[in-house]
């Protein structure tokens, strides 16, 4: 029996990533606050967030200074733009910021979300293409189980087919090599290192089939978040790279999932040895208090767009809340948190008791595959363990699991594959990443028992 609430939201909301039928009988699950790694629903009943809400929010649920400094931010100025060369302090100081944090970058572009970085790393590629007589150079390589955004151009990046079935996606021009998952792609008997070989040579045979001087970008995220927290062999992006400079391909590192700590690093790039010419950031830039994106790029790009706007007129690219004042002095409280506080080492200090716990579900009767980096992790579900068959998708296995595990006061998340993951926030304790694993291994339980 749905509660007076829930029966408002059916009947008033179309809840992305949902089955809209089924969910008319479900309901939704309506959370009222939160409080640290917590968060609280209507009936008071608290749950861990295992998940950061969507892999983003960094700092939990209830910091006063981010709170205030929206508050601080509202009173003095609430709203600007950055059309026609006016600007604020909060986006100055922001964009000096990120300069600061990802070496190599000349320029801050801001707009509200992953997606929107995505596509505007789309339009600048074609932008910049033009501006150097290359017009023709401008294809796309992503990656299968790539996650990129929803937007049209963005969700044509998205390798994941719930993401372009009936959505006549991918458009054209928007290419997608091998999903570098070593688990459930690699030949018999294949090293991890035989593996990334092979995916850079499959790379370059894409290139070369679809001409070189046609192929302008290939963009990546440096551990796979959607698509199943897929770490890429050691040497993996190695051998990409080597491939992508051969043909004067652009690297562009999606880092709306892995920047600002996730890994342990600023950039998930440095640790996985990425050397990108832009980077998209999003979520935990304002650890998700408020929406903002931004795309970062190096001197090459900044010289093309700024040539061209001045044989055009215009850099004719924006939306109105790019930069907007009250989320961009969010995100600097929340840079300056990370850094006053030392974020980034707590991270490092807590990354091994994550890992420990993630690597022990491997001994489960369910997981086929325990994987993840930094304070990022997932489970992958099989029906058998030696084969890795996975279960019928048609039994929603992980599902099952992920609604287990919110019965216990955990939220985690089902993905494609029967893939359960989790990303707690950054600030998250020993104790509390201890009753994390302990709640999943029981709903793992659950779910298992379910079989016999």
């Amino acid at each position: 029996m749905l509660s007076n609430l829930q029966t408002r939201d059916v009947e008033t909301l179309l809840h992305p990533y949902t089955n809209l039928a089924t969910f008319r009988d479900t309901g939704p699950l309506i959370l009222e606050r939160g409080e640290g790694v917590f968060v609280y629903d209507t009936d008071g009943k608290p749950y861990l967030e295992g998940m950061s809400g969507l892999w983003c929010t960094s700092l939990g649920f209830n910091n006063r200074e981010l709170v205030e400094a929206a508050a601080e931010q509202m009173g003095k100025l609430p709203f600007s733009h950055l059309f026609g060369g006016k600007s604020h302090d909060p986006a100055i100081e922001l964009a000096e910021k990120l300069k600061e944090l990802a070496p190599g970058m000349a320029k801050a572009f801001f707009c509200s979300s992953g997606s929107e970085a995505n596509d505007t790393q789309i339009k600048m590629i074609w932008y910049m293409n033009n501006a150097l007589g290359q017009p023709q150079k401008k294809k796309i390589i992503s990656r299968q189980k790539a996650y990129h955004g929803v937007t049209v151009a963005s969700a044509s990046l998205t390798g994941l087919p719930a993401n372009h079935l009936d959505f006549d996606l991918p458009l054209p021009g928007i290419l997608h090599t091998s999903c570098p998952h070593h688990y459930r792609f690699a030949r018999e008997h294949e090293s991890e290192e035989e593996f990334a070989t092979r995916l850079a040579e499959e790379l370059d045979a894409l290139i070369q089939a679809e001409g070189p001087d046609t192929v302008a970008a290939f963009i990546a995220e440096p551990v796979m978040g959607a698509g199943g927290v897929i770490v890429p062999p050691a040497t993996y992006f190695a051998r990409i790279q080597e491939v992508l400079e051969r043909y004067d391909v652009r690297l562009i590192a999606d880092e709306v999932i892995c920047g600002f700590g996730r890994l342990g690093t600023w950039f998930g790039s440095e640790m996985l040895g990425m050397r990108p010419h832009s980077i998209s950031v999003a979520k935990a830039l304002s650890s998700a208090y408020l929406p903002i994106g931004a795309v970062l790029v190096d001197d090459a790009m900044d010289d093309a767009l700024t040539e061209q706007s001045r044989k055009l007129g215009t850099f004719g690219h924006g939306t109105t809340y790019s930069g907007h004042p009250v989320t961009a002095a969010v995100a600097l409280k929340t840079l300056e948190i990370y850094q006053r506080d030392g974020i980034l080492e707590k991270v490092r200090a807590i990354i091994p008791t994550f890992q420990k716990r993630l690597r022990a579900l491997s001994e489960h009767p369910l997981v086929g595959e325990a994987r993840g980096m930094g304070l990022v992790g997932a489970v992958e579900l099989v029906a058998d363990k030696a084969s890795k068959r996975s279960f019928d998708p048609k039994r929603m296995t992980a599902a099952k699991a992920v609604s287990f595990a919110q019965e216990q006061g955990l939220i985690v998340r089902a993905v494609a594959n029967d893939t359960v993951t989790i990303c707690p926030p950054l600030i998250i304790s020993d104790e509390e990443l201890e009753m994390l694993f302990d709640r999943l291994e029981k709903a793992l339980d659950r779910t298992a028992a379910l079989r016999d």
